[in-house]
């Protein structure tokens, strides 16, 4: 399996105006995350897309090129790429730039977006939420394959054959992220294209049949089985103890979780939920490195996944917490779950 983490950049905020400040801190301590992946071992260093003042990044392309200059291997992504209101060409360009300056570091990680204010500032409509998507993946799609691309949609001028430069040294492998929507698994699967499935809340075996609709999908579109590859991207927080790992994440993401829920008419996180999700069949990733590679080998072995994405940055976690949680998860969970992975397949 291939390991990573992945954040949001959450920002700290004014508690009188709610409006953000200290980005650059906020900017720095992502970076220091970034180059502690790198420098530990993980697979896949990853940034989401938001156009709220909780969030920093707006662009991860941009962030990533940062992140590009002080690591040296790790594998860089958005995570997501709010595709429905982006435009594809700016996107490759954006994203085969990242690429070039990383020596062919780059993947893009798209998806429909769990919040909605970048269709409004970018002038896209809610009503044709799921056609940008499907239209836009199609365009993006083309031009990985073809430098002068000819397409027409309903949703942007279109193109005669014009150039997209520069290209990416080679395809660019592009991720569909899906929250758990099963039109969005079965596209995946039906593209051959790798599906990032976000679990975060209940029991990760209910997951089990989108990853099967997945692979069927793929099978009776003539997709080869090593072509379809599921990857699950979750909350999560490794410590030495399992109380320290708790400490520091709990506060943050229950006011988080709380934040986001009061916009959507739901009640607050409550402790229960939380002990919930830290259970042995709960989707938090939370505790000891024994705990976070018993969890992990369950998904591995529910969904058949083959990478893991760890966000363990949800609010203003400790940065030290926070470096050492991406040190263990690195260097004591990843190697253990692949020994483990390797003596069951042997």
């Amino acid at each position: 399996m291939q390991f990573g983490t992945y954040s949001f950049v959450e920002t700290r905020r004014d508690p009188k105006t709610g409006q953000p400040f200290d980005l650059e801190r906020t900017f720095a301590d992502m970076l220091e995350q970034a180059g502690a992946a790198d420098r530990f071992g993980l697979d896949v260093f990853g940034l989401g897309e938001h156009h709220r003042p909780d969030y920093a990044v707006s662009s991860p392309a941009v962030a990533l090129a940062a992140v590009a200059a002080r690591t040296s291997r790790i594998k860089l992504t958005s995570a997501v790429t709010v595709l429905s209101s982006d435009d594809p060409v700016r996107v490759y360009q954006q994203f085969a730039t990242l690429d070039l300056i990383s020596k062919g570091r780059a993947e893009i990680m798209v998806g429909r977006g769990s919040f909605i204010e970048s269709f409004p500032l970018f002038g896209q409509s809610l009503d044709d939420y799921d056609a940008l998507f499907a239209e836009k993946l199609d365009l993006l799609l083309k031009i990985r394959a073809e430098t002068r691309v000819t397409w027409n949609g309903a949703h942007r001028p279109a193109l005669s054959g014009q150039g997209v430069y520069p290209r990416a040294r080679a395809d660019l492998p592009i991720w569909i992220a899906v929250g758990g929507t099963p039109q969005s698994v079965a596209r995946a699967g039906m593209l051959g294209l790798p599906l990032a499935l976000a679990i975060i809340g209940g029991d990760p075996a209910r997951f089990t049949p989108f990853a099967d609709l997945y692979r069927e999908a793929g099978r009776r579109s003539g997709h080869a089985a090593d072509a379809l590859k599921l990857g699950v991207n979750g909350h999560g927080f490794v410590a030495d103890t399992k109380e320290a790992a708790i400490d520091a994440f709990y506060p943050s993401y229950a006011e988080a979780m709380s934040r986001i829920g009061r916009e959507r008419g739901w009640p607050p996180m409550s402790r229960a939920q939380f002990d919930a999700g830290v259970g042995d069949n709960g989707h938090l990733v939370i505790g000891t490195p024994d705990e976070a590679i018993a969890k992990v080998l369950r998904l591995r072995k529910l969904l058949r996944c083959e990478r893991y994405l760890m966000q363990m940055h949800v609010g203003p976690v400790p940065q030290d917490a926070l470096l050492r949680s991406i040190e263990l998860f690195a260097t004591v969970v990843a190697p253990a779950v692949n020994k483990a992975i390797a003596k069951e397949e042997r």
